[in-house]
């Protein structure tokens, strides 16, 4: 058989140029050789497309026995010119191109890979065509199947972040990191899942600048004078944005605790079974006695009990 471009042609044979008979001596050979022509043709690969070409084969042979010998026994005017034919004419057949398989698209747990799959046929030394699939007579050969399929190692699953904590400054965001199945449907213990790929179950966050320290003011208490001027109390306390006591607060911004007010004295004189007194025990009344203000309605309402005989 001989083989061109992938095509197989028929087998044909050539017939060499064997020395000549021992048993004749090559300068008694008759000058009247005749030059002849072989029936067989041998196969040549000059051709442009999947066509070859036969030539034929010009010998020179004896008269007597048919037998070949060298050329120069033979007259070269009489040596006829070697023709040659196409051969082969018919297309070569259809072939399956299988391409190399590309990467398994899984490491475990059963994935797929692919590979490509042409059926082609070629129309020259260095050129092909692509066919329709059912151009091909053998049967296809697949382009997808399976691979990986041993299961995967447990692996650690991180869950969502928790907000930052506190609401401002420097802070911590936390979540949880669990040991599953690949799938995910099975939790295992940490210990199962490598510890040095383990993502961190907590991580720095700020979500900015605190507010600082405020003064914060209680509502007033009750006048001390029960009639005319006294005075009121309220807490102040320097707090900060959790409400925890500070001492950050600026003092030239210190609301006041205590404030002067005045009541509304009652004109109708006290009955002869009230008791008279110190209204509140106010610290001043002893003030009041030494400075001569009893005879003054308000201190002597005030201090009823210190002014009294004064």
């Amino acid at each position: 058989m001989c083989v061109f471009h992938g095509c197989l042609f028929p087998t044909i044979y050539s017939i060499p140029n064997p020395p000549p008979s021992s048993g004749h001596q090559c300068n008694s050979l008759p000058l009247a050789g005749r030059a002849g022509q072989l029936a067989s043709f041998k196969a040549n690969t000059l051709a442009a497309s999947w066509t070859g070409v036969q030539r034929q084969e010009v010998v020179c042979k004896r008269l007597d026995d048919n037998s070949i010998v060298q050329n120069n026994f033979c007259d070269p005017d009489s040596k006829p010119p070697e023709n040659q034919r196409s051969c082969n004419t018919e297309p070569c057949p259809p072939e399956w191109f299988i391409g190399d398989w590309l990467e398994c698209s899984k490491t475990c747990d059963g994935g797929m890979r692919t590979r490509a799959v042409l059926c082609i046929r070629k129309v020259g030394p260095s050129e092909e065509e692509t066919l329709d699939y059912g151009d091909c007579l053998t049967h296809r050969p697949v382009e997808k199947e399976s691979c990986n399929n041993q299961s995967c190692p447990p692996q650690w699953v991180a869950l969502d972040w928790s907000e930052c904590t506190p609401k401002c400054g420097s802070g911590f965001k936390h979540r949880i990191v669990l040991c599953k199945s690949s799938d995910l449907s099975k939790t295992f213990p940490a210990a199962q899942c490598p510890e040095e790929s383990k993502p961190p179950a907590r991580i720095r966050c700020s979500l900015g600048r605190c507010p600082p320290p405020r003064w914060v003011t209680g509502d007033w208490g009750q006048c001390s004078a029960q009639c005319g001027l006294g005075q009121q109390m309220r807490t102040v306390q320097c707090l900060s944005y959790t409400g925890q006591a500070s001492v950050d607060c600026p003092e030239t911004v210190r609301p006041p605790s205590m404030q002067q007010c005045d009541s509304k004295c009652d004109s109708t004189p006290l009955s002869s079974t009230e008791e008279c007194k110190d209204v509140n025990k106010v610290a001043y009344c002893p003030l009041v006695l030494k400075f001569k203000f009893c005879s003054r309605a308000y201190f002597r309402q005030m201090c009823c009990k210190t002014c009294q005989g004064h």
